[in-house]
């Protein structure tokens, strides 16, 4: 690691501490600004997201969106009349602290609700935690497919999109485009094991071929053995998979060992957190954006795009900054909609919620599927440009409506049981 980059590590860190330290006494403050009924006792929204880790700039991301909600919320009157809360503990990107955390989130703090998530283990622990326990929780950002499929909860909704959905976003580009013979680095855990067999699903259906996959673990810094693997199968594509600080390191070593020059580098997920971390030469590749900054003539993108630059130094917002800002909104829609914090209540006032403009940022119906409780939103597949610099860091091909691509609930294996 370079001077730079502990220089820019450092930073980093120092800024998601004072992320989550003004998250935790958002509410607090709003509440001390307002004038409230007089049982304003706040509303809380728990959120568990990795301030250290691999997935750290994108925990970061995903509480700031929140937070931005929360300010919005309270603005506007806040749920049922009280101010609304978030309270932010670090999952640190683990399933194993993060279900810690949010034991202390509901016996001491008493949330009401939770959200949150990067990784899509912690997702699926804390789906079966707020089940157990009869919260509403909304993952944020944990992308596996039996989220809302063959693990999907009552208590559970999902607001970023499904790996099928990801995968399908670019995968008629990728095929066609740039060949049918694909090697695949995949993250060794759930997230990586459902991109890689999504792709591999629709691949094999085109008539193309996997020449074969190489597992790295979550946190892996040298890809080296990797990507010989990968220039020996000779692919036509190399998928890579991973993601945060993992995608990172592998595109730098893959333009390092010039793979880029032999095949086409191209994946499921990017995110502008990514990105943005790396260098020029290694700005490369075709992918799938969940959400974009830069939608002309959609209202609303702009002024949120404004907004959002006050509170960041003049960072533009990612997907993640979406996601946060979209889980806590949807929660005060459907508490105020169902005018009761009761969990049933509101679960039934989140099914088929459609966002409003100003909070859905995007063309068409933004909605929660009632069936399995997953967002149906749009896909935003593109590559990065040539010489690309920051903002403008990828290029929008096409904007494609999540009901084109996503499966239905029963084909994803999700039949939700409510308690008697």
């Amino acid at each position: 690691m370079s001077n730079q980059d502990e220089q820019r590590g450092m930073i980093d860190r120092r800024h998601l501490m004072k992320i989550g330290a003004a998250a935790g006494a958002a509410g607090v403050l709003a509440s001390s600004t307002s004038s409230w009924a007089a049982s304003g006792a706040p509303v809380k929204i728990g959120m568990l997201d990795p301030h250290t880790g691999t997935y750290a700039a994108n925990g970061g991301d995903e509480i700031r969106g929140a937070q931005m909600a929360v300010e919005q919320v309270n603005k506007a009157g806040g749920v049922l009349g009280r101010p609304l809360q978030l309270v932010v503990e670090d999952s640190q990107g683990l399933p194993g602290p993060a279900i810690s955390k949010a034991q202390k989130l509901v016996s001491q703090d008493k949330v009401d609700f939770l959200i949150g998530a990067v990784s899509s283990a912690v997702a699926e622990a804390l789906s079966q935690f707020a089940q157990q326990n009869k919260l509403v929780y909304v993952d944020t950002g944990g992308h596996a497919d039996d989220v809302t499929g063959t693990k999907c909860a009552w208590t559970t909704f999902r607001t970023c999109s499904t790996t099928w959905m990801l995968t399908s976003g670019d995968f008629e580009t990728l095929f066609k485009k740039f060949g049918k013979k694909w090697y695949f680095i995949t993250p060794d855990y759930s997230f990586g094991h459902a991109l890689e067999r999504d792709y591999i699903a629709q691949l094999t259906k085109a008539g193309g071929k996997s020449l074969g996959s190489a597992l790295a673990p979550l946190g892996t810094t040298d890809f080296s053995s990797y990507l010989i693997r990968a220039r020996a199968a000779n692919p036509d594509v190399l998928i890579c998979l991973p993601a945060g600080d993992d995608l990172v390191n592998l595109l730098k070593q893959a333009v390092q060992f010039g793979i880029d020059k032999k095949m086409t580098i191209a994946g499921a997920m990017q995110e502008m957190e990514v990105l943005e971390a790396l260098p020029k030469q290694a700005l490369l590749g075709w992918w799938t954006m969940e959400w974009y900054w830069n939608q002309p003539n959609v209202p609303h993108v702009a002024e949120f795009v404004e907004e959002y630059k006050k509170i960041s130094g003049g960072k533009v917002p990612t997907a993640r900054v979406w996601f946060g800002f979209v889980s806590a909104h949807a929660l005060a829609l459907a508490a105020n909609k169902a005018q009761s914090l009761d969990t049933m209540k509101v679960v039934k006032a989140m099914e088929g919620l459609e966002l409003p403009p100003e909070v859905a940022l995007q063309p068409g119906k933004c909605y929660y599927r009632a069936e399995d409780h997953q967002m149906i939103a749009n896909m935003y597949p593109g590559y990065v440009p040539k010489n690309a610099t920051y903002p403008n860091l990828f290029t929008v091909a096409e904007v494609v409506p999540g009901d084109q691509i996503a499966k239905s609930a029963s084909d994803a294996g999700c039949k939700i049981t409510y308690p008697s």
